[in-house]
């Protein structure tokens, strides 16, 4: 009997031992317990629609297959989706048309809004100046910074996204800026809870008290666009989290972003210092806002997520109850959970910050340049650290896509920086969308290498990745450069998870986490782009760099998801193809020089190894040794030979070796190409140990550009 099992819980089966075909037991006698726990790999979306529903089919081999679903089957799913989709039809959408239309006629109201903006700021600014005249700008730290939190908090929701993104910042703000701050993600003033309840009823157009069993009095949280209330729902007892939007928040957002969007059109027409597009981007972050609102998308931006990112057991995504779901009302899966930025309570858990910040810039780099769809808002309150150690991520509102272009022009991006080949990183920009086909970028390539040797003076592990986007960015703002919205995203998204890890280690550095995601790709990868860059970063002036490749092979292991059954497959298939003539020359010239030091090293080694009295009898007056070649050759054949055992120890102790990794390519080798290579690598080892044996006969020493391999 085979049993087949979908289930998002573990759940407990009965199975009597004896029974007809196509009856399911109800009762104990004579039957078997089963513990059926959900397998990593399996994605589950568990709605809020019925009870656990059971399937029974036999199979015509006379096996069983049982199918148990949490909250319905996908029908029932995909209704109740639709349901919560039309309660949410009228959900506004960003037009900058429309808001001309609604604010261009009321004068008085924008002027209004003008004033209260610039005199808030305006004082702000000037008591800071005042602070700093009179020797007291840091003895009054704490008491600016609780007013700059109470600013942005009378300003509304748009300043109150500006200052969560601040509160990320260490290497920014002071720490009393930090935590003042940071408590705009949670602690907003809330609405009255009459008004919470009565657009829950309105909404999902039913009486509170036929959905929630119970429902907390007062808001647990406030977010920017709305408060959350923890509930218990009343048809299966779920604990949920339900969030409600704030009423008016529509006005007081596309009031903020017709004059946000004013201002931008007036830098575009007389600020010729910035050259990127102020107004595209505003128009982007408007529609993110937007979409925010709403909460209908949210969901469906979380079980997209979920479906994409959840497969790993580390990171936890919650699940969306739909039929309690509507445009101004989300309720999911509640989590209990403690943000990242507050370290003493995680390490109380028995938690490490650090390695929850590095599940996060995994599963980061996999959102940005797997599967291009990232989370766009990581600030603290929306990643929390679970009692069991997981990563949960909340508030799907603001989400963006990497184009899949550009998701590999990123991770060449990274290979050109490594090599310092600046040319390639100025015609990258091409590729990633930042300059039009038309932009001569020959006048950029000084401006990188200025920026980046000072740079990349320090090793890959010791480069901070704000450092880099700010002397990236004051090379863009030099140039014709339109950095598109999804770029502006990403650097965020980086730059606020190397915040977050900055509380717990100051040294920390963000690439350094990064790197083995990198190699891991660059060695697995079939993409044309990425298998170029691979061998791009391995040859070099026709000669092959073990030692990149030993240090690819070193950061990839690191990478929980490295395969050594992948690594270099796909270099190895453009070697015997149509377009690898070029890359089979260096390969041939690298298979002799690796060939010839494994055979004179072993020599070497051989004569080493020899009493005294034989080596005289060897040696015959050389004072190199048995061999005609200087010693600095020697031990360069020694390092070589002892690189290539180390690299193959690498790919052995790989927790997926298997002999069996091999089998590809002796199948690749039986091709008539292969076999033409194989001619002329054999073909090449010949002249090359005829010449050395001359050598040996002749005794001629090498020349000293022989003493290179």
């Amino acid at each position: 009997m085979v049993v087949v099992v979908a289930v998002g819980q573990p759940l407990t089966l009965w199975w009597r031992t004896s029974r007809a075909k196509g009856s399911f037991p109800h009762c104990k006698r004579d039957s078997i317990r089963l513990r059926v726990r959900p397998a990593r790999s399996v994605l589950v979306e568990a709605e809020a629609r019925a009870a656990p529903t059971l399937r029974v089919r036999d199979i015509d081999d006379g096996s069983v297959k049982v199918q148990i679903y949490q909250g319905g089957d996908r029908t029932d799913d995909l209704q109740a989706e639709a349901r919560a989709m039309a309660r949410a039809s009228n959900a506004s959408v960003y037009s900058p048309q429309l808001l001309v239309g609604k604010y261009g006629s009321r004068p008085v109201k924008v002027i209004r809004r003008t004033l209260k903006i610039l005199i808030a700021l305006g004082s702000f600014g000037l008591k800071l100046l005042v602070d700093q005249r009179n020797g007291v700008l840091n003895q009054n730290k704490r008491l600016r910074a609780a007013e700059l939190r109470r600013i942005f908090t009378r300003l509304g929701p748009t300043f109150v996204k500006l200052g969560q993104g601040l509160s990320t910042r260490p290497d920014v703000c002071p720490p009393e800026y930090l935590e003042e701050l940071s408590e705009l993600q949670d602690a907003l003033p809330t609405f009255p809870d009459t008004e919470a309840f009565s657009c829950i009823e309105r909404e999902l157009e039913r009486p509170l008290d036929s959905v929630f069993s119970s429902i907390s009095p007062s808001p647990i949280a406030a977010a920017s666009l709305g408060q959350v209330y923890k509930a218990q729902l009343k048809y299966s007892g779920q604990v949920v989290a339900v969030k409600v939007q704030r009423p008016g928040i529509e006005e007081a957002i596309g009031l903020d972003f017709y004059l946000i969007r004013g201002l931008g059109i007036f830098i575009n027409k007389y600020v010729d210092v910035i050259t990127t597009d102020v107004v595209a981007l505003i128009d982007e972050f408007a529609r993110r806002v937007y979409q925010e609102l709403n909460y209908v998308q949210e969901g469906r931006n979380a079980r997209r997520f979920k479906k994409l990112y959840a497969d790993k057991e580390e990171v936890l995504v919650p699940d969306i109850f739909w039929d309690y779901t509507s445009g101004k009302v989300l309720t999911m899966e509640w989590v209990d959970g403690v943000k990242l930025n507050e370290q003493d309570a995680i390490e109380r858990q028995g938690l490490k910050v650090l390695d929850l910040v590095n599940t996060g810039i995994q599963c980061s780099l996999r959102q940005l340049l797997e599967y291009g769809y990232f989370h766009a808002d990581p600030h603290p309150g929306n990643l929390l650290a679970t009692p069991e150690g997981k990563l949960a991520f909340l508030d799907f509102g603001m989400m963006s896509e990497t184009p899949e272009e550009a998701r590999f022009a990123i991770i060449g991006h990274v290979v050109h920086m490594v090599n310092r080949d600046y040319e390639a990183m100025a015609r990258d920009y091409y590729a990633l969308d930042f300059l039009s086909p038309d932009v001569d970028v020959s006048p950029i390539v000084p401006a990188l290498r200025d920026f980046f040797d000072d740079a990349l003076n320090s090793t890959v592990s010791e480069l901070n990745f704000k450092t880099l986007v700010d002397g990236l960015g004051a090379v863009l703002y030099q140039y014709p450069f339109n950095v598109p919205a999804y770029y502006a995203l990403i650097l965020r998204s980086l730059t606020v998870l190397e915040g977050l890890a900055l509380y717990a280690d100051p040294n920390f550095k963000v690439l350094a986490a990064s790197y083995p995601y990198f190699a891991k790709r660059l060695l697995t990868d079939p993409n044309p782009y990425l298998r170029d860059a691979l061998i791009e970063l391995l040859f070099k002036d026709g000669k092959f760099r073990w030692n990149r490749l030993e240090n690819l092979l070193v950061q990839g292991k690191k990478d929980r998801d490295f395969s050594a059954k992948d690594a270099l497959q796909p270099v190895l298939k453009l070697l015997l193809g149509s377009d690898g003539e070029e890359l089979r020359t260096l390969v041939i010239k690298e298979a002799v020089r690796v060939t010839e030091a494994f055979i004179w090293g072993t020599v070497i080694d051989t004569y080493n190894s020899m009493p005294n009295f034989m080596r005289a009898l060897v040696v015959n007056g050389n004072a190199t040794g048995p061999l005609v070649m200087s010693i600095a050759e020697q031990e360069s054949m020694i390092e070589l030979r002892d690189q290539v055992f180390r690299i193959w120890g690498l790919l052995r102790s790989s927790e997926s070796f298997d002999p069996a990794l091999l089998q590809p390519i002796l199948q690749v080798l039986q091709q008539p190409e292969a076999r033409n290579l194989g001619g002329r690598v054999i073909g090449g080892i010949t002249q090359r140990l005829a010449a050395r044996l001359l050598q040996q006969v002749l005794r001629v020493p090498t020349t000293a550009s022989a003493s290179t391999l």
